[in-house]
C-alpha cells in the first residue's frame, strides 16, 4: 500500500511513519505544513527510504490537496494533521477551527473526489482514517464518586460526544465531518479516538516532556490545581501499531478506541517520573535530593476534564490490538530517550530545529 500521512511530522504521525517504514513494506507520503510542532528531525532514521516522501504542504489548501492525490494515487489515508494543545485552544482557539475543522472538510472533499474517479477495486479497498482523542467524549467521574462495589465508567465507541474544551470542541466537529461523509456519499472511512499519549519525540510543552526536562533544569514542575485529575496513558509506539492495524484491517464506517489500560493521576505521573530520575541522576540540580521537591500546584486549567478512562475491548477482540508496554516501562523507556536524545529536544527548545526545517536564517 501507499498511505498518505497528514501531519506526519508531528509526535504521533512520526511514530506511524517511522512504524509503517521500518516495520513494514508499504510507503508513505507524508504531508505536513510543518507549524510549531512539526519536526522533520523525528524522521531522521527513515528520511532517505526509497518508500517515504515528504510533501510541504498545508491540508487547508484544496488546491495542493488535490494536487497530492492525483501525483501520489494513495490506497489510503491517515488523517492526523491537527493542532492538539488544551491550553493553546484556549488562549487562541481559532488556529483550532481552521485546521481541525476546516482542515478536515478540505482533505476530505480533496480524498472523496480522488476517491470517486477509481475503478472498483481500488474504490472498495480504500480507507480514509481519521485519528481524533477521547476528549471528544467529555470527562468521566473520578473514582471517589463511584459507590463502593460498581464498576468505573470507561469510555466505548457509543458515549455520547459532550467536549469540554475548544480543542476538543473543533476535533469532535471533525469526526462528524468523517461520519457524515460516510453516511451522505459512502465515503470508506474510520475513526478512532485515543487516550493520552506519551513517548519520544514529544514536543516539550506537553505534561510527561515538560516534567522530564524542566526537572532536569532544576525548574519548578507545574501540576494543575491538586492534580487528581486522572487519564488514561498510551505509549505512542503502541498507538502507532494499533493504527496501522485499523487502517489495514478495521472496517469502513466503524469506530475503535485506542487505550493504554493505565488510568493515573497527574500527580502520580509526576511522582513516577521524579522517582525514575532520582535513580538514574546522581547528580541532582543545586537545593534539591528529590526531584519531587520541585513539584509546585499552579491555578487548574478553565473548564479541566476530571478523569479520562477508555475501553478498548473493541480493537482487542476484532482487530487483535493490546498494548505492549505498562505505565512504568513506557515511563523508563522516554526518560532514557529524553536523556539520550539532548541534541533533539534542545534543538526544539531553542526554535533552531524551525528556522533550519524551513530554510531560514537565525
Amino acid at each position: 500500500m501507499k498511505i498518505l500521512v497528514t501531519g506526519g511530522a508531528g509526535f504521533i504521525g512520526s511514530a506511524v511513519v517511522r512504524h509503517i517504514i521500518n516495520n513494514t513494506q508499504d510507503s508513505v507520503v507524508n504531508v505536513d505544513k510543518l507549524t510549531y510542532a512539526g519536526n522533520l528531525e523525528s524522521l531522521v532514521e527513515i528520511e532517505n527510504s526509497p518508500r517515504y516522501v515528504f510533501e510541504h504542504a498545508d491540508i487547508c489548501d484544496g488546491e495542493a490537496m488535490a494536487h497530492i492525490f492525483a501525483s501520489h494515487q494513495p490506497d489510503a489515508v491517515m488523517h492526523l494533521a491537527a493542532e492538539s494543545h488544551v491550553d493553546r485552544s484556549i488562549t487562541g482557539p481559532a488556529a483550532f477551527i481552521e485546521t481541525n475543522i476546516v482542515g478536515t472538510y478540505v482533505l476530505l472533499e480533496a480524498a472523496r473526489k480522488y476517491w470517486a474517479q477509481m475503478d472498483e477495486t481500488r474504490k472498495t479497498a480504500f480507507r480514509f482514517h481519521h485519528i481524533s482523542t477521547d476528549e471528544v467524549y467529555g470527562d468521566l467521574p473520578h473514582p471517589d464518586e463511584i459507590p463502593a462495589g460498581e464498576p468505573l465508567p470507561l469510555f466505548t465507541e457509543t458515549t455520547p460526544y459532550s467536549p469540554s474544551s475548544p480543542y476538543s470542541s473543533s476535533k469532535a466537529s471533525s469526526d462528524h465531518l468523517v461520519r457524515a461523509w460516510r453516511r451522505t456519499y459512502g465515503f470508506p472511512s474510520l475513526v478512532t479516538n485515543c487516550s493520552n499519549n506519551y513517548g519520544p519525540y514529544h514536543f516539550p510543552e506537553k505534561l510527561i516532556p515538560l516534567i522530564i526536562l524542566n526537572a532536569l533544569a532544576g525548574k519548578p514542575l507545574p501540576v494543575y490545581g491538586n492534580g487528581e485529575q486522572i487519564r488514561d496513558w498510551l505509549y505512542v509506539e503502541d498507538h502507532a501499531r494499533a493504527l496501522y492495524k485499523v487502517v489495514r484491517e478495521g472496517v469502513a464506517g466503524e469506530t475503535y478506541n485506542i487505550g493504554g489500560h493505565n488510568e493515573r493521576k497527574n500527580i502520580d505521573v509526576v511522582t513516577t517520573i521524579c522517582a525514575i530520575l532520582d535513580e538514574v541522576i546522581e547528580n541532582k540540580p543545586a537545593g534539591i535530593s528529590q526531584f519531587s521537591q520541585l513539584i509546585t500546584y499552579v491555578t487548574d486549567r478553565p473548564g479541566h476534564d476530571l478523569r479520562y478512562a477508555i475501553d478498548a475491548s473493541k480493537i482487542k477482540n476484532e482487530l487483535g490490538w493490546v498494548p505492549e508496554e505498562t505505565f512504568e516501562s513506557g515511563n523508563r523507556k522516554t526518560v532514557n530517550w529524553y536523556l539520550t536524545h539532548q541534541d533533539w529536544w534542545q534543538r526544539v527548545m531553542d526554535g533552531s530545529y524551525a528556522g533550519e526545517r524551513l530554510g531560514l536564517a537565525d
